[in-house]
């Protein structure tokens, strides 16, 4: 949506390359060395970035009772403290810029809360407090620090989901139905853009009405 609005668009990568007609770069946000080397790789291609959407995570379902550390710790790990990787490498040209968007991708289960999800809950739960940090100390440079919070949207990781599930996901949203990535990235587009200059610590929730209120 955003290369079709006419950015220059990189993506990055874990395991293999998408499928699209995009710049891609391999990136694992769980390592900063490679955080830097593709925030590296996009200046020298297109330029300074400009716009970064965090949007990398992972979940690691389990009861409290059953859950290991390992599953609480890489959980959080990924969800937040690579958001701070990423966030911590494009501040500092940003900064020098005097402009930037900086969006993350959190869920509505991080104010909500869910069964068997206190590891991602909590992780994504910690942007919203991690953007509003960010917004007060970037906010005088022209730099937004903003949250988007999805909820159930048809993607490759709600895909594994049950049937079960998915029907009981569903059975919670006023709506009625999951959203489409497309909506979300609506919300991301309308972040990125001069219009919403004025909007920073934000969090918009994209849920179909499911987690209202929080």
């Amino acid at each position: 949506m955003l290369a079709r609005q006419g950015h220059r668009v990189a993506v990055t990568y874990r395991n293999e390359p998408p499928a699209l007609d995009l710049m891609a770069v391999h990136c694992d946000v769980d390592n900063m060395e490679t955080v830097d080397a593709g925030f590296a790789a996009v200046e020298r291609e297109l330029g300074p970035v400009e716009i970064v959407v965090v949007n990398a995570g992972v979940t690691r379902d389990q009861l409290l009772l059953r859950m290991s550390e390992q599953d609480f710790a890489s959980v959080v790990d990924t969800n937040l403290t690579g958001a701070f990787r990423v966030a911590k490498r494009a501040a500092k040209p940003m900064l020098k810029a005097r402009w930037g968007r900086l969006i993350f991708i959190s869920s509505a289960v991080a104010l909500r809360g869910e069964h068997g999800q206190a590891n991602y809950a909590a992780s994504k739960a910690g942007l919203v407090g991690f953007a509003r940090s960010l917004t007060r100390e970037l906010g005088s440079r022209n730099i937004t620090a903003n949250v988007v919070s999805p909820g159930y949207t048809e993607t490759d990781m709600t895909a594994k989901l049950t049937a079960e599930q998915r029907e009981h996901m569903r059975s919670q949203i006023p709506l009625g139905r999951a959203a489409q990535p497309e909506e979300i990235a609506a919300a991301v587009a309308f972040l990125a853009s001069d219009q919403a200059g004025y909007i920073s610590g934000a969090v918009l929730p994209v849920d179909g009405g499911a987690g209202m209120g929080h």
